[in-house]
């Protein structure tokens, strides 16, 4: 794509001027430069539809805990965008229990410290982490 060619498209700026978009681009002389953009309508359609993905799957999964399927964590993880490796790393806790930890039988059983680093891995109090909002709004 040359400098000319960079989308300047008028797009919503939903981070209110604090992330400055850009793309690289070839000058005229053939090397690639960072050019600033105002957005591309592809590339926000594409945004939206992969936040969109994420709220159905955030919302599975608040369901499959309120169906006793899963254990409040496995919606917290959800949430945080986090895997059992990620969580377990930040959390200090082998991935293979964390699985674990996502059968609310096995959730329920928990000691306070264990739970405590999770909450403290997931940025939510101890109380939070027992828990999934009934409402989605509520958080």
């Amino acid at each position: 794509m040359k400098v000319k060619e960079v989308p300047q498209d008028d797009v919503p700026d939903y981070t209110e001027g604090w992330l400055k978009k850009g793309n690289y681009a070839l000058d005229d002389e053939g090397k690639y430069v960072m050019v600033p953009s105002k957005g591309w309508v592809v590339d926000e359609m594409i945004n939206k539809m992969a936040y969109d993905e994420y709220k159905v799957k955030e919302e599975e999964t608040r369901q499959a805990v309120l169906a006793d399927r899963k254990s409040p964590l496995a919606y917290y993880m959800e949430l945080r965008q986090m895997t059992p490796a990620i969580l377990g790393k930040t959390a200090g806790i082998a991935a293979f229990r964390v699985k674990r930890h996502l059968r609310p039988e096995i959730f329920a059983k928990l000691k306070p410290d264990v739970l405590d680093s999770y909450a403290k891995a997931l940025d939510i109090t101890m109380e939070e982490l027992k828990t999934v909002p009934k409402n989605p709004r509520e958080r």
